[in-house]
């Protein structure tokens, strides 16, 4: 073929510019139309990727019959979300280090025990893995504490403890004050029947309260300090260091004393006797207690 005159070249040059211009703007809409997409992706991700709470009553949670695990939101305080385990190996875990660091007796509470550490010390007080607690509870300055010790420890989180990371990441700050609680499923081998999970579950959500209601955790620091006389207040530390809480944190005696004394009627769990009260004794106090306690549902609890 015989080259093509040189105007014909001329007009040709022009309609191949025209074309990669053409190119290069549908190129760069594709451009902006994934980044707009991926925009999107990164609004929806979350939603999608989120772990899944569902709002429920104390009823509602007490009957709740999980296959494996279940998030609640507590309808009346949303701030508290309850982990309902299957099994009690996964609940421990996911909290027993957590909970070693957080208030266990004889555990450091300025940083997280690696495995052979928490071993021991659950060993030590003839507990297993799976009852070194039957019910947890922490509030969020807890959490984050727990997870900025293990990170500059360089500790190796579990799985379940990175899912627990996770649900905190998820939750914090969306509801102001949080509180992490846990609730066992019924095991016949560790003794939850349906009383005890009930039972625990009450205990818990006082403690959930205490958490994420400065009200209320004012009024129960109050108590402890003013409320109690020293002779009970004594007998109080005695039954709490007796059941391996530290009795050097003082927020922790505090918190338990409430929910021991107003939330814990099972006799499994607490009798007078053993802060050295009869019933009646022990009546007048949770009169006492009940009479200035701020207004809320855990007021109106039985």
């Amino acid at each position: 073929m015989s080259r093509p005159p040189d105007d014909a070249t001329v007009l040709i040059r022009p309609r191949k510019e025209a074309g990669k211009r053409r190119w290069l703007l549908i190129g760069v809409g594709l451009l902006v139309a994934a980044m707009v997409a991926a925009g999107l992706w990164w609004r929806l991700a979350p939603s999608v990727d989120r772990i899944a709470i569902r709002p429920a009553d104390e009823a509602m949670i007490r009957d709740n019959a999980t296959t494996e695990l279940d998030v609640f939101r507590f309808a009346l305080n949303p701030r508290i979300l309850v982990l309902d385990f299957k099994r009690l190996a996964r609940q421990g875990a996911m909290l027993n280090r957590l909970a070693a660091m957080a208030e266990k007796l004889g555990a450091p509470h300025d940083e997280a025990l690696d495995d052979a550490a928490l071993d021991r010390v659950i060993r030590a007080g003839g507990d297993t893995p799976e009852t070194f607690y039957l019910g947890h509870d922490y509030g969020e300055s807890e959490l984050t504490k727990f997870f900025a010790s293990v990170d500059r420890q360089k500790l190796t989180l579990s799985v379940d403890e990175q899912w627990l990371r996770r649900l905190l990441r998820q939750e914090a700050n969306a509801t102001g004050a949080l509180s992490i609680i846990s609730v066992p499923a019924l095991n016949a081998p560790a003794g939850v029947d349906p009383v005890t999970r009930a039972s625990i579950l009450h205990h818990e959500l006082s403690h959930g309260e205490f958490f994420t209601n400065p009200a209320y955790a004012a009024y129960v620091r109050g108590f402890w300090a003013n409320g109690l006389e020293p002779s009970q207040r004594a007998a109080f530390t005695r039954f709490l260091t007796a059941e391996n809480y530290d009795p050097a944190i003082e927020e922790l005696l505090a918190n338990e004393m409430q929910a021991y004394l107003m939330f814990t009627a099972n006799p499994k769990f607490f009798t007078p006797r053993l802060v050295d009260m009869d019933d009646a004794a022990i009546e007048r106090l949770r009169a006492k207690f009940r009479a200035g306690m701020p207004k809320g549902w855990l007021r109106d609890t039985p």
